[in-house]
């Protein structure tokens, strides 16, 4: 036999994200000369009353002799607070719709603004219990009908009481008069609501921390709009990614951490084992050792240019998708690396330093211009295509080397071999990623095919260059200045020591790796990189995915999203569309993009699915991951 289920529910901060109270405030002290203080004075009493450390009827009779307000003003209360139910309410309509005969509201709160709310999820006025106004002739708000339990201390007990609910009973607050109800004897749990506001004592106190409805139904197992709720997402972040991203995450309802540092190899692989998505810059190394641990991890954003960091096929093979962000600090290295070659042409770094000692060298020996110098690009991606277009603004002859098949942008001329351009440069600008096949890519040989007194500039990855070979040729004069933001081996925090042979070295510039660490780029970084993460997490999408097929997916309304990702191999997307035709199950839409490696298939399907289409999908031979979006 079924056992009845009543649900009672709090009307402020929990159905709605506000304290309407509050917000009336708002409304009926604007113009006041003494607004700011009064709705300061009404936040405090509200919190006050609702962590219990003011009797709720004292707590309501200073706030309503602060508000000013009349009847008047309550339609406007109404459409503000229509605009304002928690998110995860409004998400999931079909829960009040399925079960609105045993949805009672419980507030503190007044049914005058209360009822015209609730009536649109469905909520029955008489199964609202709430307190009333009482007003003057004139419509002023005077105060509340005392007798009304619900004005009392402790009256949310007694409502219960006289109630007298039958079957289990469920209590979804974010204040202490809520838990008083569990305290009381007179519901199975008390869940502490905190969607929109957290109070510790309330939270000590709980059965639950439900930081949505989501997760209230997931523990209920209960009809959802989302098949896992977000609060049960682990993401965690490293390196100081922006507050941006911190921000985005947060409110999107992850459960987010943060750790200023990188990680060592041991570290992380303890640390990431109920991580669902990790968050990285350059530092952090995500090796084949730590994915061994990584069994709940869906994604990886990797919060600047570069992947090599990354074990990208061992990520492939677990399912995991990595996201990037190639574009959002172009500019920012570009601009380091033409500031650093005019201070470089003139010889300003040594300067600056004799400056600081006391020393006035003022000469024009070693110091050139940087007009129709010749400059050199080694690598024509992102930032060396844009380099070369500033640079030629401003006066270089630009040449430019890579691997690939690049089009010249403006008047650059294309090198036909490294050789070439090292020949021919007076400055060379090294920009190629960090594969291992580019280990010591500029060394001994490439330094000794450069000019005599070339510039030279390494702001892509550390071990590209062979820094003894460099030191070599700084100290006999042959490479007449250099700057270096990166390097083979890099402290992994602001507080340990940085250790190179390059200290020292005359006309040298060097920086912590800050190419792209200006507040624009790592605010484009801090926005774009979560974007991705979490249209993955929430569509399935894997655009500007570095490691997956692309596939851009429309959001879905009424179905059920199914995500399959396989091995490469012959057959799966039959065996995906017998186990849903066993079931029953009606394709509304199917997507499916692969590549060497793996296959990745999305299925619409119905609303209405058999659990055991989850184990059936699961089961199929070469299947690597499966989820269930909503």
């Amino acid at each position: 036999m079924k056992t009845n289920r009543n649900f009672i529910i709090d009307f402020d901060s929990t159905f709605t994200q506000v304290e309407a109270l509050d917000v009336l405030g708002e409304i009926t002290l604007a113009g006041h000369d003494e607004r700011e203080e009064r709705l300061k004075k009404l936040g405090d009493l509200t919190n006050s009353g609702m962590a219990g450390d003011l009797s709720f009827r004292d707590s309501l009779i200073q706030r309503l002799e602060l508000l000013n307000a009349k009847e008047g003003h309550l339609p406007e209360l109404v459409e503000k607070l229509k605009k304002k139910v928690s998110i995860s309410f409004v998400r999931n309509r079909e829960f009040f719709n399925e079960n609105h005969e045993n949805i009672y509201i419980i507030s503190n709160g007044f049914k005058e603004f209360i009822v015209p709310i609730v009536e649109e999820f469905g909520i029955k006025e008489e199964n609202v219990f709430a307190n009333t106004f009482v007003y003057d002739e004139n419509g002023k708000i005077t105060g509340f009908d005392k007798e009304n339990v619900l004005s009392s201390n402790n009256g949310k007990v007694e409502m219960l009481k006289r109630l007298d609910l039958q079957g289990d009973v469920y209590v979804i607050g974010d204040g202490y008069t809520d838990y008083e109800i569990k305290a009381a004897g007179l519901a199975n749990k008390f869940y502490a609501f905190t969607e929109n506001v957290e109070r510790n004592n309330v939270l000590q106190n709980a059965d639950h921390i439900t930081p949505s409805l989501d997760e209230f139904l997931y523990v209920h197992k209960m009809n959802k709009a989302i098949s896992y709720p977000k609060n049960r997402i682990k993401i965690l972040l490293l390196e100081n990614v922006h507050e941006d991203a911190v921000k985005i995450m947060r409110n999107e309802g992850y459960n987010v951490s943060i750790h200023a540092g990188a990680l060592d190899e041991d570290e992380l692989a303890e640390k990431i084992k109920d991580v669902s998505v990790l968050g990285i810059r350059s530092k952090t190394q995500l090796t084949k050792k730590v994915l061994k641990n990584a069994n709940r991890l869906i994604g990886v954003g990797a919060f600047c240019i570069g992947t090599n960091q990354i074990d990208l096929d061992e990520c492939l093979r677990k399912g995991i998708a990595v996201f990037n962000a190639p574009f959002s600090n172009t500019r920012s290295v570009v601009e380091l690396a033409i500031g650093e070659i005019i201070l470089l042409m003139r010889g300003l770094p040594d300067r600056i330093i004799e400056m600081h000692q006391g020393i006035w060298n003022k000469s024009a020996n070693g110091s050139y211009e940087i007009r129709g110098k010749k400059l050199g690009i080694i690598g024509y991606g992102n930032i060396g295509a844009q380099l070369s277009v500033v640079a030629e603004a401003i006066g270089f002859d630009v040449y430019y080397y890579d691997l690939m098949e690049k089009l010249a942008l403006g008047n650059a001329t294309k090198c036909k071999s490294l050789e070439e351009l090292l020949k021919t440069a007076d400055i060379i600008s090294l920009h190629v990623d960090g594969r291992k096949e580019n280990q010591d890519f500029i060394g001994d040989k490439e330094f000794k095919l450069m000019k005599d007194g070339v510039i030279f500039l390494n702001l892509s990855r550390g071990h590209v260059v062979d820094i003894p070979a460099l030191r070599k040729y700084i100290e006999s004069g042959k490479v007449k200045g250099a700057g270096v933001d990166v390097f083979p081996k890099e402290p992994k925090t602001n507080e340990d020591s940085f250790e190179s042979e390059l200290r020292g070295l005359p006309n040298l510039i060097m920086t912590p790796h800050i190419g792209g660490s200006t507040q624009e780029a790592q605010v484009n970084i801090g926005n774009f990189v979560p974007g991705k993460i979490i249209e993955y997490i929430n569509t399935g999408s894997t655009t500007n995915s570095v490691n997956f097929p692309n596939l851009q997916l429309p959001i879905l309304e009424n179905a059920h999203r199914l995500i399959h990702i396989h091995h490469n191999k012959p057959g799966i997307i039959a065996h995906i569309n017998n186990v849903l035709s066993e079931h029953n199950c009606n394709i509304v839409g199917q997507y499916l993009k692969t590549n060497e490696e793996v296959g990745y298939v999305i299925t619409d399907i119905d609303k209405v699915y058999d659990e055991e289409v989850i184990e059936g999908m699961k089961e199929i031979q070469d299947t690597i991951r499966f989820r269930v979006l909503y």
